[in-house]
């Protein structure tokens, strides 16, 4: 079957176009995996510092809601002496 030039393809069928070398490709393989661990191990990282920041947002946001009812409390203080 083809689709505007693209053939279909099993892809994870053994490759019949390769050079035949099965080391080679169990090396190219070995380090495609490798490849994909390292990637999943930033993506955690990257996940856990976005978590981390998140936590970090919520709480300052806490806090200048705190501090914005401090300073309208003050205000109105201020007002009320005048």
């Amino acid at each position: 079957m083809t689709l505007n030039g693209f053939e279909e393809s099993t892809p994870w069928a053994i490759s019949q176009t390769g050079s035949g070398d099965i080391v080679k490709d169990a090396i190219r393989k070995e380090q495609v995996l490798k490849d994909i661990t390292a990637a999943q191990g930033d993506l955690r990282a990257l996940v856990t510092r976005v978590h981390s920041v998140q936590a970090d947002v919520e709480r300052l946001a806490s806090e200048n809601a705190t501090l914005q009812t401090y300073i309208d409390n003050l205000t109105m203080q201020m007002a009320r002496r005048k």
